[in-house]
């Protein structure tokens, strides 16, 4: 490839999905370097150069998968979504057990969390079946059956781990997926009175007792300060000692004393708040809006309805985990083991943004370079 040729590609490739998650990915690595430098575990107080690995990994893959013609999306979705929940069924009978949940497969020295190459599995089945149903026409109760069943088949397998908010998440995709295909009033009426009694039923028989107690501490976390409340309270108390400005870089009382557990997982955001404060918090916001607005942008510039509606489906991935993570640790949402977008430390976790990432920028390049 001459030099013309090489300029030429890079100006066609679409490099903004990468580079904002690039930025997020940086702020992320130096919180979770602050969140964890005191600590007395060598292992926790290198956690950053853990993350630094999987992110470049995540690259890595992401760019490789940027590459992939999206036809082969569309070709392949059922086959993929086939092995991952293959996968969920082997999790539950061979998976490793840690932390009362059975979620991993052990491959060596890596844990494979098949709930999350779940995700985008059905974002892709969803956007096959959606793509060829006669995209042109609102969809009925009847026509959302059989997305319906290929969204819970592995939904009860997730919970059944127990992870309950993965399994909530993927519903979620399903369901912004459904009403970016379009729905009569009457099918949205239908799936609200659904939504209520399964949601009562869930909650009274679906759920463990600790989940519950978390539905009950988040109304009053005050019932049980020291308890199953202790972690909202103490996350509260990070987010608004941040103030507007907050308190610096490796300032953080509620890391460096170690008053807020997880604050390298689930917590990560509110560590970020108490020491960049209001204004830290405000231009990481925006660049996950930036990113959101990206995924629309995207969903309305692809010529093909598949490629609209993953494009769609991603956004929707990256917004619930943005929207339920800083809804929980502010406290106006019940706390759920969700992890930040590029922030939270997790391996897994980051190789699926990555290649939702790249998937995001395929789409985009196949308007130039397929």
């Amino acid at each position: 490839m001459n030099r013309s040729a090489i300029v030429d590609f890079l100006k066609r490739y679409d490099f903004t999905f990468f580079g904002i998650s690039l930025a997020i990915f940086i702020m992320g690595v130096f919180n979770l370097y602050s969140a964890t430098h005191a600590s007395n575990s060598d292992i926790m107080a290198g956690l950053f150069k853990v993350q630094a690995g999987w992110f470049f990994l995540s690259l890595f893959v992401g760019v490789a998968v940027s590459f992939i013609n999206p036809k082969s999306y569309f070709r392949y979705s059922y086959f993929f979504y086939t092995v991952a929940v293959a996968l969920l069924v082997l999790v539950l009978v061979l998976g490793h057990k840690g932390m009362g949940a059975q979620r991993w497969i052990l491959l060596g020295p890596v844990r494979l969390q098949p709930s999350e190459i779940t995700k985008i599995a059905v974002i892709l089945v969803l956007a096959r079946w959606y793509a060829r149903t006669s995209p042109e026409k609102e969809l009925g109760f009847k026509e959302l059956i059989i997305p319906a069943i290929l969204t819970m088949v592995p939904t009860v397998l997730i919970v059944a781990e127990p992870d309950l908010g993965t399994g909530l998440l993927v519903l979620l995709i399903f369901l912004v997926i459904s009403f970016y295909r379009r729905l009569k009033w009457k099918t949205i009426g239908i799936l609200a009175v659904l939504a209520l009694v399964s949601g009562g039923v869930m909650y009274k028989f679906g759920l463990k007792e600790y989940q519950r107690k978390r539905i009950v501490t988040f109304l009053n976390p005050g019932s049980d300060a020291r308890g199953s409340g202790y972690n909202a309270i103490q996350s509260k108390i990070a987010i608004g000692s941040g103030k507007f400005l907050g308190k610096g870089f490796l300032k953080s009382s509620q890391a460096s004393l170690n008053y807020l557990p997880e604050n390298h997982t689930d917590f990560v955001f509110s560590i970020f708040n108490e020491e960049h404060g209001f204004i830290g918090s405000l231009i990481l916001i925006s660049l996950y809006l930036i990113l959101f607005f990206r995924f629309i942008w995207l969903a309305q510039s692809v010529p093909r309805m598949f490629d609209s509606i993953v494009a769609v489906g991603i956004m929707s991935l990256f917004f619930w985990h943005t929207f339920i993570n800083m809804g929980m640790v502010m406290g106006i949402m019940p706390i759920v083991g969700l992890p930040l977008p590029l922030m939270s430390y997790g391996g897994s976790s980051l190789v699926t943004f990555g290649i939702c990432t790249g998937i995001a920028t395929s789409l985009s390049n196949a308007r130039n370079l397929f």
